[in-house]
């Protein structure tokens, strides 16, 4: 396995900058790229405009057009987070904009595969649609777009998935990764490209002189911001600026009470503190409980939890979800421990690792892939395909990169080197889908790694943990954990803060199966600290009294009290 190596985040920018918070704080800022106090503005007022989003007006002007004409939208959604939270703020917001003639429709991923397929049209049809929305897919949908326009039916495209060289024939396709578009901004999630047309539609009405002609004030769909805070941290897209203050008007909604029912119920049954939440319970703690019923089950129940207005069933889905999720956990231990003694079989070290790792079993779940790959990955720093039977001829792959490979890229030359090999793929530069024939496998492994040992340099393969240096055993304390705690939203691309110190250990003992809490001392301060999934056969041991540490300075809330605890990354006796 691959040694985790340490390095001090270097410094963007050496000219220091005066920003109203503490010395420690700023300096954190600076070193993430924050260049004026403008940008730690996350306002509604500093979100960029939907203008420059390519198609956005031909956007509102088909579905001004189709609420005129009480024509039949189907909004047709992945199967994941995203696609769940994209699917109910885009019903949420047209219901609220007037349009009653709307439905969903989430294809079951085990049944129709991914994407807007020629089958899952026939749902829609079925439905009785008119007018087809996608979100959260569908740029890849060269077919099924093909047969619903057979069919006579309009399309709308929304996405943010990188699209290939040859695009659907959609009436309207809005997606900030077309190559021609200008939105500043190419980190929105799905969830985040709906919000902006439906936002931009309510302003087109407003121009149209919708409302009041009807005697009626435009209504409010900021209060949809929690459904795009969750779907945007659920996803791990980058948190440029424009995605931190969609997470963090988001954040502050759902702090306040102000949130969906099923937010709410999800937040109890994940036992988070609602008024103290922040973007990492998004994303370690929400987003897998809604993911687990794409994942096993049908996502439907997800869209419909975000969709309840009552507050005793959105309980009830809640628990629903989080049972799947226990399920799901049970289901994804299995396959890690299968793939990880497959790994080990092979004996890899650095000298013989592969570019890339890639593995195969006709009994793994295919909802539970991806969750494998990133495991996977995380441990050996390989970019990682996971594959599933997908049918008695083919089989399916989720794929997780790393930092500097961007994997659909990678895909597309693979196909370009080897064409036909692989019949399907999408996906954008840490994560991946495709398909090819079970015959091809070795096939596919080997083409793969040719392809990156051409293309990526071995330094990329180094695993490096980006540290802000020391701090103080004074400086750990409950004040500091909370202003940082509150600085962020921390997330992809805007990591939380990371530090790293030696510690001698006072205390140490495994909970759970496989975490150590331990009780630290650093200059004269004694702290909680806790290291998850630590390796058995060297912890715990009373024997060793010093660690070197890279840490994540946290707030541990527990049964009405709070205190400083350290999150560990990096554990090493030295």
């Amino acid at each position: 396995m691959p040694r985790i190596k340490l390095k001090q985040r270097q410094r963007i920018f050496l000219n220091e900058l005066t920003l109203p918070c503490s010395a420690l704080l700023q300096k954190l800022y600076i070193d993430r790229g924050i260049t004026s106090v403008s940008e730690l503005d996350l306002s509604t007022k500093t979100l960029l405009s939907a203008s420059s989003l390519k198609g956005i007006s031909e956007a509102c002007s088909l579905l001004y057009q189709a609420l005129l004409s009480a024509k039949k939208i189907v909004i047709v959604g992945d199967f994941d987070a995203d696609g769940a939270t994209s699917t109910a703020l885009s019903l949420l917001c047209l219901r609220e904009l007037g349009f009653m003639n709307v439905d969903y429709l989430i294809p079951n991923r085990f049944d129709y595969g991914y994407g807007l397929t020629p089958e899952s049209v026939d749902l829609a049809i079925a439905k009785g649609a008119q007018l087809l929305i996608t979100v959260d897919n569908g740029i890849s949908s060269i077919k099924g777009v093909a047969y619903a326009k057979e069919k006579g039916l309009q399309v709308l495209i929304t996405d943010h998935h990188l699209p290939a060289e040859v695009l659907p024939n959609a009436d309207v396709i809005v997606d900030p990764n077309q190559k021609d578009c200008l939105f500043p901004s190419k980190n929105l999630a799905g969830v985040g490209v709906a919000f902006y047309i439906m936002s931009a539609l309510r302003s087109y009405m407003i121009q149209k002189d919708h409302f009041s002609d009807k005697g009626i004030r435009p209504p409010t769909l900021t209060k949809f911001l929690d459904i795009v805070a969750l779907g945007t941290v659920a996803d791990v897209v980058i948190l440029d600026a424009n995605n931190r203050t969609l997470v963090e008007q988001g954040l502050m909604r759902i702090r306040a009470g102000a949130c969906r029912l099923g937010i709410s119920a999800l937040i109890k049954v994940a036992k988070r503190a609602q008024h103290s939440l922040v973007a990492s319970d998004l994303g370690f703690s929400l987003g897998p409980r809604l993911n687990a019923a794409g994942r096993l089950d049908e996502m439907r129940h997800g869209v419909e939890l975000l969709l309840c207005e009552d507050a005793v069933q959105a309980d009830l889905l809640a628990q629903e979800l989080d049972a799947l999720n226990h399920t799901r956990r049970e289901i994804e231990q299995g396959m890690q421990e299968e793939a990880l003694q497959a790994l080990e079989n092979l004996a890899l070290d650095e000298k013989n690792m592969p570019y890339a790792i890639c593995l195969f079993d006709e009994s793994w779940h295919q909802g539970v892939i991806g969750l494998v790959a990133s495991r996977i990955k995380e441990r050996y720093y390989r970019p990682t395909f996971v594959f599933a039977k997908a049918n008695d001829t083919e089989i399916k792959a989720s794929a997780r990169s790393i930092a500097g490979i961007h994997i659909r890229d990678i895909l597309d030359l693979l196909d370009k080197k080897m064409p036909g090999m692989i019949l399907k793929f999408g996906g954008h530069a840490m994560a991946a889908g495709l398909s090819i024939k079970a015959t091809d496998f070795e096939r596919f492994k080997q083409g793969l790694n040719e392809v990156l040992a051409s293309q990526v340099d071995a330094d990329i393969l180094q695993n490096v943990l980006l540290s802000d240096g020391p701090l103080q055993g004074k400086d750990l304390t409950l004040e500091q954990a909370y202003e940082l705690r509150n600085a962020g939203p921390w997330g992809q691309g805007f990591p939380a803060p990371l530090f790293d110190a030696y510690f001698k250990i006072i205390e140490q003992r495994l909970v759970g199966e496989k975490h150590l809490k331990m009780v630290l001392e650093c200059e004269g301060t004694v702290v909680d600290a806790i290291a998850f999934n630590v390796d058995l056969d060297i912890w715990p041991d009373p024997r060793i009294r010093q660690v070197f540490c890279a840490y994540r300075l946290d707030v541990n809330e527990f049964r009405g009290a709070s205190n400083v605890q350290l999150l560990i990354e990096l554990l090493e006796v030295r």
